[in-house]
């Protein structure tokens, strides 16, 4: 067996978790790499594990997890985040004995295991709750970058490989084995204007509420060595206002949760500058409250660039240039 090695990252954190706020693990393993590997937008495809041989693939993901249970004690948190390059239920790139392992790992917690919708199954589900599953809460919950649920933006503006169709028969999957489920939306991928991607948004969250225990919005940011980087480059590509978030997540009739990565910077999601820093302080404490009120705060104090927001959203037309950077 190989000594402890270092996941691609990890941290502690908090996360809303079926309406409990519970401290968090979460892992980004490096695996066989993402069978997919062609989203638009996604920088995670350049990271995989070059082992030769599958034994070698185990052996190297077992050394991450045996990192992680040396160096967190289990009384540190009380969910587990499982995240690879891709998928955690894709065989080919998370072997199903490393699935044994990650529910030694966090046997007794519940865990958030991200994957596309294709490689939900009831072998692997079961595989993994089979040592995970010690009598808990909502033991599992499967992740999953629905991102829209327009078949058309999915497929022109992220390039996913999947249906909204596929997205609702994998959630039926889970929740007849007793499995949450958690979407994640993403607002404004390429070629949608602002306006567009607030409305994709907005009728995203109502469709897929019915087949999603947890929804989180990801707002597009710009990773390096993505297409998407390319045409933000060449000034094709604007990431979200905070407005734009801020008004969906108030208008929304279920909880989103939200953590606006980059946010005020100018890869990703961004007003002005000026009110950036308190618009993001305020979407990460409602993710965690799912209580309006601050967002209400930020929303009616307002800011000199919301009129320019305002601008954007009436007069941006598509397959155009964006109007502000």
């Amino acid at each position: 067996m190989l000594a402890p090695v270092k996941p691609l990252a990890s941290w502690k954190g908090q996360d809303r978790y079926f309406g409990e706020v519970l401290p968090s693990l979460t892992g980004i393993f490096l695996s066989g790499g993402c069978s997919w590997n062609r989203c638009r937008m996604c920088g995670y495809k350049n990271d995989r594990n070059s082992c030769a041989s599958r034994d070698e693939l185990i052996a190297h993901m077992n050394a991450q997890i045996a990192w992680i249970s040396e160096n967190f004690a289990g009384d540190e948190y009380g969910l587990g985040k499982i995240f690879t390059s891709g998928s955690v239920f894709d065989p080919n790139e998370v072997p199903l004995e490393v699935l044994d392992s990650f529910g030694n790992l966090f046997a007794g917690k519940p865990v958030i295991a991200e994957s596309r919708a294709e490689y939900v199954t009831e072998e692997g589900l079961s595989r993994l709750l089979k040592t995970l599953d010690q009598g808990q809460a909502h033991p599992l919950t499967v992740a999953m970058g629905l991102e829209t649920t327009n078949d058309a933006i999915r497929e022109k503006s992220i390039d996913k490989g999947f249906s909204f169709a596929d997205f609702v028969r994998a959630s039926e999957v889970c929740h007849n084995a007793g499995v949450g489920v958690k979407a994640y939306l993403m607002m404004k991928p390429l070629f949608l204007t602002e306006s567009e991607a607030l409305a994709d948004m907005q009728t995203s969250i109502a469709e897929a509420a019915p087949y999603a225990d947890m929804i989180s919005m990801n707002l597009c940011t710009v990773q390096g060595r993505t297409e998407l980087e390319q045409y933000w480059q060449r000034g094709s590509f604007r990431p979200p206002y905070l407005w734009s978030a801020v008004k969906v997540l108030l208008e929304a009739e279920v909880p989103v949760a939200c953590d606006p990565v980059g946010g005020g910077f100018r890869r990703g999601p961004h007003n002005c500058g000026a009110c950036d820093k308190e618009i993001v302080a305020a979407i990460n404490a409602y993710s965690l409250s799912a209580d309006k009120s601050e967002l209400q705060q930020v929303w009616d104090a307002g800011c000199s660039c919301r009129k320019e927001w305002e601008y954007v959203l009436e007069n941006e037309f598509s397959w155009n240039m964006p109007l502000t950077q």
